[in-house]
C-alpha cells in the first residue's frame, strides 16, 4: 500500500516554527509504519484555515493520490476541515483517505463525525456572541481602548515598551473574559479542557497560536 501525508496548520507562525507539524507527522508516519505504508511523495503542508474549501496543496495531495493509487493520510479529520459539505465533495472525489486519530472509521462515520464537528463549532460561536453581546449590555467595556497606540508609545524607552506589552496583554484578556465566563458556566473549568475548548472555538493566542493550558493560566492571571 502507497500512501500520501498532508498536515495543515491554522497560521503562518505554526508554519514556521512547526508547532503541531511535528505531532502531525508523527501520528501519520506510525500509522503508515503499523500498516506498512509507504509514504510516496514528500508531505504536502498547508497554511489555511480549516473553514476554507480552496486549499492548493491538500488539492495537490488528493491528485498525487489519485495518480499513484495511494490513500491521502491525516493525523486528524480536522485536518481536512469541520465543513460537512467539503467533506461529503472530498468523499466524492474518490480518493481514498484515511485519518491516524480513528484509521477504522468508514464513510458513513467520518460523515457524522464532521457534521456533529461543524455543529459544535457553529454552538460554539453562538455562544460566544451571545456572551458578548451580553457583556456589551451590562457595560463592560471589550478590549483595551488605547489599542496599538499604547505599543506605538513604547518607542519612548524600555520600561515604556514593557508596560505598553503589558496593557496590551491585560486588555487581550479582558476581551476574553465573556467568552471564559460562557465556558466556566458550563462546567469547563481545568486549564486543559478551557485551551481545547478555545481551540475548537476558533479562537487564537495574542501571537496568532493555539491555546495551551500554560497560556490559558497566563490569561487567567490578568483577569484575577
Amino acid at each position: 500500500m502507497k500512501a500520501v501525508a498532508y498536515y495543515r496548520v491554522s497560521t503562518a507562525a505554526q508554519g514556521r516554527s512547526g508547532l503541531g507539524l511535528e505531532a502531525q507527522r508523527e501520528a501519520v508516519e506510525s500509522l503508515c509504519t503499523a500498516r506498512g505504508w509507504d509514504l510516496v511523495a514528500p508531505p504536502y503542508t498547508e497554511i489555511e484555515s480549516g473553514k476554507r474549501a480552496d486549499r492548493p496543496e491538500l488539492a495537490k495531495a488528493l491528485h498525487r493520490a489519485k495518480v499513484t493509487g495511494a490513500t491521502l493520510v491525516v493525523a486528524k479529520l480536522d485536518r481536512l476541515s469541520r465543513n460537512v459539505a467539503f467533506l461529503a465533495a472530498l468523499q466524492d472525489s474518490g480518493a481514498p483517505f484515511i485519518a491516524a486519530d480513528m484509521p477504522e472509521a468508514n464513510e458513513l462515520t467520518v460523515h457524522i463525525m464532521a457534521a456533529v464537528a461543524q455543529a459544535e463549532r457553529k454552538a460554539i460561536s453562538k455562544r460566544t456572541s451571545e456572551a458578548l453581546q451580553a457583556a456589551k449590555a451590562r457595560g463592560q467595556r471589550l478590549g483595551n481602548p488605547n489599542g496599538a497606540a499604547a505599543l506605538r508609545r513604547a518607542a519612548k524607552g524600555n520600561t515604556a515598551s514593557i508596560d505598553a506589552i503589558r496593557s496590551e496583554a491585560a486588555g487581550r484578556a479582558e476581551t476574553m473574559r465573556p467568552v471564559i465566563d460562557d465556558m466556566r458556566a458550563r462546567g469547563i473549568t481545568s486549564l486543559e479542557n478551557l485551551a481545547g475548548e478555545l481551540n475548537a472555538g476558533g479562537f487564537i493566542t495574542a501571537r496568532g497560536g493555539q491555546w495551551h493550558a500554560s497560556t490559558v493560566r497566563n490569561m487567567l492571571a490578568r483577569l484575577t
